[in-house]
């Protein structure tokens, strides 16, 4: 399975032409968003839509740039674009958790509602983790000489261990990877990274 991860765009015409022409060519399965497509909400069907041509699933989640409510009003007639926050889908042989806006919580109490469903629901699966913001203690949160990443993000990756765990909200830990035990934590930025997984 080999797919496109990009988050953070913001709508930027240079970043978004590069990774059109990647995501188009035929190795590209489909494309993961981890929020930020847009600019406060500019722009962000014009977005949609540039992915939407490709004939390619296109999953994603909101950033803190966008909300929930503002990606279902645009996604009207865009059939390969899925908004999976807070969802659950299965893609190949992976169950992908989606959970996206904020960015700036230490503590999500929504999220360890969610987690405990999942983790009782999917344990068994191979998993990928999709959330905006990073989770806490890793190179992908390390900003200022301190970690400012989530905590409950942290706790269900060490107690789900999923294979991948895509966010990003921090620009300055674009392209930043590390390992928790199992599990590799990616910042894919703005560039985008093409991810292969068995």
């Amino acid at each position: 399975m080999k797919f496109l991860a990009f988050v953070d765009l913001h709508e930027q015409k240079k970043p978004l032409q590069k990774l059109l022409a990647r995501a188009a060519e035929k190795d590209i399965e489909f494309i993961v968003c981890a929020g930020d497509l847009s600019w406060f909400g500019r722009n962000l069907r014009y977005v949609l839509k540039q992915f939407n041509e490709l004939g390619k699933k296109f999953y994603f989640i909101p950033g803190n740039h966008e909300t929930n409510e503002q990606l279902q009003e645009v996604l009207k007639g865009l059939e390969y674009c899925e908004n999976i926050h807070r969802r659950a889908v299965k893609i190949g042989n992976y169950v992908f958790f989606g959970y996206g806006e904020g960015g700036f919580s230490r503590e999500d109490a929504e999220f360890r509602k969610l987690a405990r469903e999942w983790y009782g629901q999917y344990k068994e699966e191979k998993t990928v983790l999709v959330t905006h913001g990073p989770p806490y203690g890793c190179k992908v949160d390390f900003i200022e000489k301190r970690h400012v990443g989530n905590l409950d993000y942290r706790k269900f990756i060490d107690r789900m261990k999923p294979r991948l765990a895509l966010c990003g909200h921090l620009h300055e830990t674009a392209g930043a990877l590390d390992q928790l035990e199992k599990t590799k934590v990616l910042n894919p930025g703005w560039d985008g990274m093409v991810i292969e997984l068995n």
